[in-house]
Formats: structure tokens, sequence, C-alpha cells
């Protein structure tokens, strides 16, 4: 059974960088294709990046294309995402989520994911 944490979020200033992680806890490998989605108050949740099962292909979303990076560790049982120069609008709730073991490849829809964690909060001040 996949149980997502995340970790890494806090508040930072706008220019900085921060690593989200996401650590399965209910298995010993992490091997479901990943993605990590955010929502802000009072907006949709909105995906952010998706690595396949393999880690071998991936997708940003333009929001923070050349801002971020999307990669796992199947050693570690672990899942990252690292945003540089953050700005004020990356202000959100970041959540990991994992797709059923059956999908080789990300989604770009929430509805796509079968496992959610709780979220890490990103506060970006100006």
């Amino acid at each position: 059974q996949v149980q997502l944490t995340e970790s890494g979020g806090g508040l930072v200033r706008t220019g900085e960088s921060l690593r989200l992680n996401c650590t399965d806890s209910g298995q010993t490998s992490i091997t479901n294709a990943m993605g990590w989605f955010r929502q802000a108050p009072g907006k949709e949740r909105e995906f952010v990046a998706g690595i396949s099962r393999s880690g071998g292909s991936y997708d940003l979303a333009d929001a923070v294309a050349g801002r971020c990076t999307i990669s796992r560790d199947k050693g570690k049982n672990t899942a990252y995402l690292q945003i540089v120069d953050l700005k004020p609008d990356d202000t959100a709730t970041y959540y990991c989520a994992a797709r059923h073991e059956r999908w080789r490849q990300y989604g770009n829809q929430a509805l796509e994911y079968e496992y959610w964690g709780q979220g890490t909060q990103v506060t970006v001040s100006t």
C-alpha cells in the first residue's frame, strides 16, 4: 500500500530555492509513476511535474519550466521536486501523488492519480 509523505516546504524569499521530498513509507521501493501538484488558496489544484516509473521521461508545467527539476531515487524510496528562483506566485500547498501500479507514464490530471500525500506548504515572500 502506497503511503506518501511530503517534506521540505517552508517560508522562503523571492529568488530562493527549495527541494521538496516525497517518501513512500508503504513500499520497500517506490515504483509508481509520480506527479507533483500544487494548490493555492481559492484556486484549483494544478499539475507541476510528473515522472515515469523508470524515471526516463518527465514533464514540467509551463509555469515552472526552466526553474524546476523532478527526479526519483528508488533506492531511497523518494521522489524530489526542486524549484529554483521561487516567486510569490509559487506560494501553494504542494502535493505528491502516485499513479496506480499498472501505469508506466505520469499524467497531468489529478484524477489520474490513485495515491496522495497530505501536502507541504510553500510560502514565498517578496
